[in-house]
Formats: structure tokens, C-alpha cells, sequence
């Protein structure tokens, strides 16, 4: 066993010497750091071919180990651990790698960079499953499952379950958009992938021990899963039928199942039969799932595996041992059963030719079980072995191919049936050609690598599919690479593509059935070369001759030679005018005759084609007619091809120039040199000189070109220098635009701003002026209301005035009539006392007049002096009435000043707010009533002094008085002479006193007492009615004074409308 270091190394080879044959591990892949530390690989993942796999290890590094090639390739250094891998994407060259750190990348392998970059997952991704169509991958951790759409990236479907409930795994079925989920309680959901609509849920079996499922398995064709987990029981579910199919219990020695595969067959259709259980112990055990037999294993107790890919193919396994390294295992080394073909089911025709009744062929029938039966359910499949009889002739023995098949039986089956099975025509065909699957000498081709004259073999030949191209491109390079002659042929392409379309997954057979066509099929092809084989065409040319002279003449009289209507068939081998299904049946028939059936097959084709043909005329007719596909009936035309072989004489027959079938030999292919070597060796010198001139051309075309390259980079650099020079100045000016736009907009905005603060300001003086218009208009009308109050208080003040001089006047003229008639009754009282008074006065007089006269000579003088000094106390009490009088009345005007200053003081104090002009106007009418209140104190006094003057007639009248009362009785003047005079002047002094405190009305006469003038006496009327006339002007002058002032208010109110107005007008402008 070769064991492989691949150390820090970034790319080599896997094995340095090719595996000897029957070796079941190819290979170890190990790799060492420093101080010989091993870094373990913990993944591996293969392609959708089978032959190329990823590996990643602990540090991070991915790696692509190519087995066909013998190559590996460090791609990818990620930096951290991976937990998944997948391989198997629509684009070939990219492939998903679950990090660490919970996310999910893509890279590709070729120019090893990041493509995109997944995340969603809050655990560690332990799966990635990929579609069939490798369009959509599941990536599934312990929590969640996610769908992801591989073109876009984006995440389309997101599953979340219960934290109860973990996710064991969620993966794709195969050939089939349906997704499997397994969860920890043993549940197994189908989902449709677009809907997410779940299709079915498996049961989980009721009976028997809970297995724990935690490996899964599903066949190719996505009808059959196993499961295992917990226990050395495996269950193996029909996904058809959703049923429990059986219950496989694996040896005593297996307790647990890490992992299962299904191992792929190429004869199974994709029903897959042999299972691989990795157990507990590090063993995997395959085995058969219908006969429960056990295959073969893989490790040991002492080698233990951890985990296993198998390949697509089924041809090698790749598995991660406990020491931390890889293992390729070759199946077919591991088993030689497995590799056998089914048992044959050819009938053996005996005592007869092939064209002899099949009702009286006796077939001998045994029925066994095989070790690999056909596709079942549950039940063994009982298969008909067909025996030949024992005695064998020689050409039998020369019929006899490898793996038990019967050339002759072929051909009766073929003849019958018209084609081979189409699940079988790959094997019958490897098995018709004698394949020697040369490993190693086809290894050594393709290790040469690819050949020069295909490096451009896309632009000549472009094929949608890069894996076909590739592949293409790898068989000619090997083709190329076996015979010299291959790299010139330009029609080779032609020939060897509808093999590698065929046989793409397989690049050996496919390689050693084309080299086996060219080798049997295409004898003599490149004797003329380049020129088509000329010698070959005369051939089919003769047989078209000899059986249709008629079309072989219409051919020749429209200037069409054989290069034309031969030769297109030829060069591609009728896939251009046949269907795929149809060209695989043609060359089951061309494989299983001699190699001269292709040449008649053409003539057949041609025949058969006869009608639309005869009608043609043109050159350029037949070309196209040649070249595409026609209206043909496939089985018609092998009928006729057999017909020519049949009936075609010897001297024409081509079987009489070709040589009979030749496989290729084992071990080494043959050599090849059927062409002209000199032209070929010729042709390669030209070529190479060709190509060295062409090298020579492009190191020159390559320095001019880096020349040009430098002069249009100073150019274009100098052109870009200008340009920005340019573009400065023209962004300068457009700046400078932009600035002075910007300052006009500014300007602009300025304006706007100023005129919006002018249209601001007049409002709001308007506001102002408005207010303050409000606030005089309450000003004016605060002052009117005052105003009307004061007048209402001065007409109501004028009113009480009038009421109360009324009142007076009405007073005073009842006290007048009063006292008049208290006079009367004192004149009448008076008159009757003074009658008693003057009978006894004179009676008294009249008794001491004699003592008077005794004692008047004696005191002439004393009564003179006590007359005089009688008069002066009469004066002395009348001015003491009087003045007590007046200062009760100036009391009683004092009281009312003080209430009205009291009643003043009290508006005052309510109109302290008032302007000072109003306080002035109220101070002077204060002073108004203060000088009406002097005037009036004036007129009193006036009037004392009126009556003062009056007092003197009545003094003057007393004087009489007495003098006539002495006349009368002159004995008065000693007793009480002055008694009257006293009453007399009491009474006048009250009558003053009341004339001055109430003015009487006009027209009232004053009546006083003792008093001798008459009743319409007009002094003391003249200076009452005087009084109210001066009350009277100066209550008009008040009032006069109130409309001025009124007036002035009023004007000054209209001036300051006037000048606010005008501000704001000016402010507006």
C-alpha cells in the first residue's frame, strides 16, 4: 500500500506508482507540518463524475484530488475548520464548503476565489445536500434547515421545528424535486421542494425496539431509504408504496450505525443493492439488501474508519481513517462478483441456421438464485439462465466474446429485436469491442496533458456543455498524444464526438471505443492523407454503381463525386443525419458485422434516400442534403444495408479489402502508422516551424502591442490629463455660474427675506397700531364712560342742588310764614302785653314821673350816656346773632365740602388710572366748585352787609318807638325800656340767619319783625336771586369747560391715528 504525503504542498501527484491491479486500496493520503504532526482530514466529498473529490483537514486547506488524472490541487485556504462539503453543483467548477463559524461558502476550484458567501444558521452545518439539477441545496444544522437557491444565493425556504424535537437530516431525493426530513423522534416527512407542501409522512413502526435513526440511505433512483441509528437493526423503507418494506439485523458485533451508502452498479438502473454500513467499531460492512448476504468490508479493528464517500460511479470509496488520513478504495479490487454482468438470457439455437424458425428451438431452463438479482421488492427475483449445448464448434469458439457473451446469439438478438436493450448496449458494446480498459497506458496518455493543437478547440467547435468540451478535449489530446497523425486530422472531432457524448462519465472507454472504431472502422482512411481516403470512396462508389446505376449516373451528370455524398457520412459518422436513437441502433448493427457494414451502410443510406435525390440538381442541394437530417426510416435502411451485404459480388464487396475486426491489445495500445509518416512528419515540422514563427510573431505582436499599449497609455493619459484640464476649468466656470447663481439666489432670497420682514413689521405695526388703536378706543371710551358719569354725576350733583335749594327755598318760605305768624301772634301778644305793660308803665310812669322829674333835673347827663350805651349792647348782641349764625352756616358748608372732597377722593382713587389731563380737569373742577363755593361765601357776606345797612331804618324805628313811648308814658324809660329792642334783634338776627342759609325764591318777600318797612320790600329778593344766577353761569362755565375738554380728546385722538397711519404707510413703501 502506497502511502502519500502531500505535506504543505499545493499541488503533485496522489501515487507515484501506478496500484497493482487486485489492490483494494490504491493509495493512503496523509499530511505532515512541521515536527512530523499529522493534520487530520475530517470531510470528503466526490463530483458528479465519480473521479475527482474534495477533502478538507483541520487547518482549513480544501483540496481536489483528481484520480483519473493522478493530480491533487490545493483550491482553498478558508482558515478554519470545515463541518460539510458539497461537490455536485450545476456549475462543475464550484463546490459549498460549511465552516466553523456557522456559515456556508462558495468557492471556485479553478480560479480558487470566493463566490458567494451563506449565513442563517445559528449552529454548526453537520449536512449539505444538492439537487439533481444541482440548482438548489439544503444546508441543515441541529436547530434549523435552509433552502438555497445556488444561482442567486438567496435563501428561499427556512425550516424551524421545536426545540424538543432536533433535525437528524434533510436532503433531496434523487431524480425528483422531493425533500426528505428525519427528525430525532424516528419521524420521516416528504415536502414538495417548490411548495413546501408535505406529500406523505412514513410511519414509524410500533413494534419492536426504537432504533434512534440516525444514518440515512437512498438508491439512485430515489425508491428506496435505509435507515439506521441505535441499534444493530436497519430498516429499508418503499418510498412508493410509504411502507416498511424490511428489517435487516446486522451481525452482533455492530451496536450502533454512524453512516450508511448505497454502493451504484452500472447494470442496476439505479436500484441499488449493495448497502455500506459503517458501524460502531470502524468497519464498513456492504451488504446485499434482498439476500442479506455479507459482501465484502472495509478497515479493521486496528484501522478504523470515521467516516465514507462513495463515488457516483461506484468504482471507488473514499474513506477518513481514525488516524486522520484518507484511503481510496477501488470497489472492483474489493470484489470481482459485483463486476459481473447479469446472467445471460440469449436462447442457443441448435441444429439450425439463424434464419431458421425460433418455434423449434428447445431451451433448457434452470432456475437459481443469484447473488445479484434485478430489481425487487422484497422478494427474490427468479432468473431464466439460458444454457448453450455442450458441444461447441470452432466458429462458436471465435464467437465467444469476454463475460460469458456469444457474438453469433448477439447477432440473432440484434436481428430480432433491431437494437440491443438500451440498459444493457453499453456493456454489450464493451464487451463487442473487446475493451482492454488499459488503466495505466491511458493514464500516461492523458498525464501528457492537453495536446496543442486542441488548446483551441472551442473556437473551432463550440459545445454548450464545458464538461463535453473538456472531455473532447481530453480524448483527442490522448488520441493526439497515442498517434501523431490524430493532431492533424481535422475531421477527428467529428468522429470521436457522438463517442464522448455516449460515454462522458467514462473518458478511458470512451477513449478505447474511439481508437477501436479507428482502428477497425476506418481502415485506410489516412493513406491519402489530407486527403480524404480516395480508395475508400471508390469502394462505395463501386457497390452504388453495381446496385443503382441509374442514381450512381444522375449523380455523375450533376458533377457530384463521391467527396460529396460520401464522405459527409463518413467524416461524422452519420450523426448529422441520424437521432441519437437512431445512430445507436445503426452502430449496434455496425458493431456486431464486419467492419466493411459502415461502407454499405452508406450505400444503403443512399439508396434509400434515391427519390429526393433524383430530384436534386444542384451542388449546393446535395451538400445540404448530406449534412442534415432527412425523412428516413432507420430499420428500412439496415434491412437494405444487410441486403447489400448479401447480394454484393465479391469483386465489389469491400470485406475482400478490409481487414477483419482487431480489438486492442492489453496492457499497451498498438502502435498506429497506416498513414503517410513523411507527410505527417512533414506537417509537423511545417506546423512547428509554423508555430515557432507564430511565437515569434506574437513576442513581437506582443512588444509592439505592449509598445502600442504604452504610447495609448501616455496618450490617453495626456488626452486624460487635457481633459481634466478641461473638466477643471469647465467645473471652475461652471462653479463660478453656480457661485453667482448662488449669490443671486442668495440676493434674491435676501430680498425676499427683507420684503418678508418689511411684510413682518408692517404687520405687526399694523398689529400694534391696531392694538394701540383698540387700546385708545378703550382709552376714549374709559374716558366717555367717564365722562358721561362725571356729567351724569354733575346733573345728578346739580339735580340733588336743585332739589335741595328747593327744598331750602321751600324751608325757608315755611319758616318765614311760620315766623310770620309767630310775629303776628308776638305783635298781638307784644300789642296786648304792651297795653297791660303801658297801663302799668304808665301808671309806673306816671307814679315816678314825678320822682323822674324830681330826679331829671339833678341827672340830665346819666340817661343820656345809658341810651348810648343801650345802643351799643343792642349792636353788640345783634353782630353775635349774626356771626353765630354765619359760622353755623359756613359749618354746614365746610361739612359739605369735606363730603364732596370725600366723595372726589374716593373717584380719585377708581380713576387712578386715568390720564393726568382727566386728574387736571377734575382738580379744576374742584377748584370751579371751590370758587363757586367762595362766590357764594362772597355773596353771603354781601348780604350781611345788606342787612347790616337795613338795620339801621329799624334802629331809627326804634328810636321813634321809644320816643313816642315815652311820649306816651314817660315813666318807661326807668323801668324795662329795653326788653323789645332784645326780642326784636333775637329775631332779626335768626331771620338773617336763615335768609342767608336758604335763598328765597324770587318773588318772596323778607318780613321782619319790629320792622316798619312794607312787604314788597325788594333788598333781600335782589341778593337771593343774585346768588342763583351766579351758581347758575358758573355751572354753564363747568359745563362749557367739560366740552372743550371733550373737544381736545377728541382732537388729539385724530392726530395720533393720523401719524401712525402714515408710519405704517411709509414702512409698507
Amino acid at each position: 500500500m502506497e502511502v502519500t504525503d502531500i505535506g504543505n504542498k499545493e499541488e503533485g501527484k496522489v501515487w507515484h506508482r501506478k496500484p497493482a491491479p487486485g489492490k483494494s486500496v490504491l493509495v493512503t493520503v496523509i499530511r505532515t507540518v512541521q515536527q512530523a504532526k499529522t493534520v487530520r482530514f475530517l470531510h470528503v466529498a466526490f463530483d458528479n463524475t465519480g473521479d475527482s473529490f474534495l477533502a478538507g483537514d483541520y487547518h482549513g486547506n480544501i483540496y481536489i484530488f483528481d484520480i483519473s488524472r493522478n493530480r491533487f490541487r490545493l483550491v482553498r485556504k478558508t482558515g478554519q475548520a470545515c463541518t460539510a462539503l458539497a461537490f455536485s453543483l450545476r456549475r462543475t467548477t464550484e463546490f459549498l464548503v460549511a465552516l466553523s463559524d456557522y456559515t456556508v461558502k462558495c468557492f471556485d476550484k479553478d480560479t480558487k476565489q470566493l463566490v458567494s458567501w451563506m449565513r442563517g444558521h445559528e449552529g454548526a452545518v453537520s449536512s449539505i445536500s444538492v439537487h439533481s439539477s444541482g440548482r438548489y441545496a439544503i444546508t441543515t444544522s441541529s436547530d434549523t434547515a435552509q433552502l438555497w437557491d445556488l444561482d442567486t444565493f438567496q435563501r428561499k425556504r427556512k425550516l424551524n421545528i421545536r426545540q424538543s424535537v432536533g433535525i437528524q437530516r434533510v436532503f433531496f431525493l434523487p431524480l425528483s424535486s422531493t425533500i426528505l426530513s428525519c427528525f430525532s423522534d424516528d419521524s420521516i416527512f416528504a415536502w414538495e421542494s417548490d411548495t413546501l407542501f408535505c406529500k406523505y409522512q412514513l410511519p414509524v413502526p410500533d413494534s419492536g425496539p426504537r432504533i434512534s435513526y440516525k444514518a440515512f440511505a437512498v438508491t439512485r433512483d430515489g425508491k428506496s431509504l435505509a435507515a439506521g441509528g441505535r441499534s444493530n437493526l436497519l430498516h429499508l423503507w418503499c418510498l412508493d408504496s410509504k411502507q416498511l418494506m424490511r428489517v435487516i439485523q446486522m451481525p452482533t458485533q455492530v451496536r450502533t450505525v454512524r453512516q450508511l451508502e448505497f454502493l451504484p452498479d452500472s447494470f442496476d438502473g439505479g436500484a441499488s443493492q449493495t448497502l455500506g454500513v459503517l458501524s460502531q467499531d470502524g468497519v464498513m460492512r456492504f451488504i446485499n439488501i434482498h439476500t442479506c448476504k455479507l459482501l465484502f468490508q472495509m478497515g479493521s479493528h486496528g484501522d478504523t474508519i470515521t467516516t465514507v464517500a462513495v463515488g457516483p460511479n461506484g468504482r471507488h470509496v473514499v474513506a477518513i481513517m481514525d488516524n486522520g488520513s484518507i484511503n481510496i478504495y477501488s470497489v472492483q479490487s474489493l470484489t470481482q462478483e459485483l463486476n459481473k454482468p447479469p446472467p445471460s438470457q440469449v436462447a442457443v439455437v441448435s441444429g439450425g441456421e439463424a434464419h431458421q424458425d425460433f418455434s423449434n428451438i428447445k431451451v433448457k431452463v434452470r432456475s437459481e438464485v443469484v447473488q445479484r438479482p434485478a430489481k425487487s421488492y422484497g422478494r427474490r427475483t427468479q432468473v431464466k439462465i439460458l444454457r448453450p449445448p455442450a458441444g461447441l464448434t470452432a466458429d462458436d469458439k471465435e464467437n465467444e466474446l469476454p463475460a460469458g457473451l456469444n457474438k453469433k446469439r448477439l447477432v440473432a438478438l440484434l436481428k430480432a429485436f433491431g437494437e440491443y436493450p438500451a440498459k444493457y448496449r453499453m456493456f454489450v458494446w464493451r464487451s463487442l469491442l473487446c475493451l482492454p480498459e488499459n488503466h495505466a497506458a491511458y493514464s500516461s496518455l492523458t498525464d501528457k496533458g492537453l495536446h496543442s493543437a486542441f488548446l483551441t478547440l472551442h473556437d473551432k467547435y463550440p459545445i454548450k456543455s464545458h464538461k463535453l468540451q473538456r472531455g473532447l478535449q481530453r480524448v483527442l489530446s490522448a488520441l493526439a498524444h497515442w498517434a501523431a497523425i490524430f493532431g492533424e486530422v481535422e475531421y477527428l472531432p467529428l468522429v470521436a464526438f457522438p463517442f464522448v457524448k455516449l460515454f462522458q462519465n467514462n473518458p478511458m472507454l470512451c477513449f478505447e471505443v474511439v481508437a477501436t472504431v479507428i482502428v477497425n472502422w476506418c481502415q485506410h482512411w489516412f493513406e491519402y492523407f489530407p486527403n480524404p481516403p480516395l480508395n475508400i470512396l471508390s469502394m462505395v462508389e463501386n457497390i452504388l454503381g453495381h446496385h443503382d446505376k441509374e442514381l450512381l449516373q444522375h449523380l455523375v451528370d450533376c458533377g457530384i463525386t463521391s467527396q460529396v455524398y460520401v464522405w459527409p457520412l463518413l467524416e461524422t459518422l452519420f450523426s448529422e443525419v441520424l437521432t441519437r436513437d437512431e445512430w445507436l441502433r445503426l452502430f449496434d448493427n455496425v458493431f456486431s458485422n464486419h467492419p466493411s457494414f459502415l461502407l454499405v451502410a452508406c450505400v444503403a443510406y443512399i439508396i434509400c434516400c434515391r427519390e429526393p435525390l433524383l430530384l436534386c440538381a444542384q451542388k449546393q442541394d446535395f451538400e445540404y442534403f448530406f449534412h442534415h437530417r432527412n425523412n428516413l426510416d432507420v430499420g428500412a435502411m439496415i434491412k437494405e444495408a444487410y441486403r447489400l451485404v448479401g447480394s454484393t459480388p465479391a469483386d465489389v464487396h469491400p470485406r475482400t479489402m478490409l481487414a477483419d475486426f482487431t480489438p486492442l491489445t492489453k496492457g499497451q495500445y498498438p502502435v498506429f502508422n497506416h498513414y503517410p509518416e513523411f507527410i505527417v512528419e512533414y506537417q509537423s515540422q511545417e506546423r512547428e516551424k509554423i508555430r515557432l514563427q507564430e511565437m515569434e510573431y506574437l513576442r513581437e505582436r506582443q512588444e509592439v502591442s505592449a509598445l502600442r499599449v504604452d504610447f495609448v497609455r501616455r496618450q490617453a493619459e495626456e488626452d486624460a490629463y487635457y481633459t481634466q484640464q478641461e473638466l477643471l476649468q469647465q467645473a471652475e466656470e461652471q462653479r463660478r455660474n453656480i457661485l453667482a447663481q448662488e449669490e443671486d439666489k442668495l440676493t434674491q432670497q435676501r430680498k425676499k427675506l427683507a420684503a418678508m420682514k418689511r411684510e413682518l413689521k408692517v404687520k405687526e405695526l399694523q398689529l400694534l397700531d391696531a392694538t394701540r388703536r383698540r387700546f385708545l378706543k378703550h382709552q376714549q371710551d374709559l374716558r366717555a364712560s367717564q365722562i358721561r358719569r362725571l356729567d351724569q354725576e354733575i346733573s345728578r350733583k346739580m339735580d340733588l342742588r336743585d332739589q335741595e335749594t328747593a327744598s331750602a327755598v321751600q324751608d325757608v318760605e315755611v319758616r318765614q310764614m311760620e315766623m310770620e305768624a309767630q310775629r303776628k301772634r308776638l305783635e298781638q301778644h307784644l300789642l296786648k302785653e304792651q297795653k297791660r305793660v303801658g297801663w302799668d308803665v304808665e301808671e309806673e310812669v306816671e307814679m315816678r314821673m314825678r320822682d323822674a322829674e324830681k330826679v331829671e333835673e339833678s341827672f340830665t347827663e346819666p340817661p343820656h350816656s345809658a341810651e348810648t350805651n343801650m345802643q351799643a349792647l343792642e349792636e353788640a348782641l345783634a353782630e353775635a346773632c349774626q356771626l353765630g349764625s354765619d359760622s353755623d352756616w359756613q359749618g354746614e358748608v365746610a361739612e359739605r365740602l369735606q363730603q364732596v372732597d370725600a366723595s372726589q377722593g374716593r373717584r380719585r382713587g377708581r380713576l387712578a388710572e386715568l390720564h393726568r389731563k382727566t386728574l387736571a380737569e377734575e382738580e379744576r373742577l374742584a377748584d370751579t366748585v371751590r370758587d363757586v363755593a367762595g362766590k357764594k361765601w362772597d355773596e353771603v357776606m354781601r348780604s350781611r352787609a345788606q342787612l347790616q345797612e337795613q338795620q339801621q331804618p329799624w334802629c331809627s324805628a326804634d328810636a321813634d318807638v321809644q320816643r313816642q313811648t315815652r311820649s306816651r308814658s314817660p315813666c318807661s324809660i326807668g323801668g324795662l325800656p329795653h326788653r323789645p329792642f332784645i326780642i326784636t334783634a333775637v329775631d332779626v338776627a335768626g331771620t338773617a340767619a336763615n335768609s342767608a342759609t336758604t335763598p328765597r325764591p324770587a318773588g318772596s318777600n323778607t318780613v321782619c319783625l319790629n320792622s316798619t318797612s312794607p312787604p314788597e320790600s325788594a333788598s333781600t329778593n335782589f341778593s337771593l336771586d343774585r346768588g342763583r344766577a351766579q351758581l347758575d353761569s358758573s355751572e354753564r362755565e363747568l359745563l362749557k369747560e367739560i366740552r372743550e375738554l371733550r373737544q381736545r380728546l377728541a382732537a388729539r385722538a385724530k392726530e395720533g391715528s393720523t401719524v401712525s397711519s402714515q408710519s405704517v404707510h411709509t414702512l409698507s413703501q
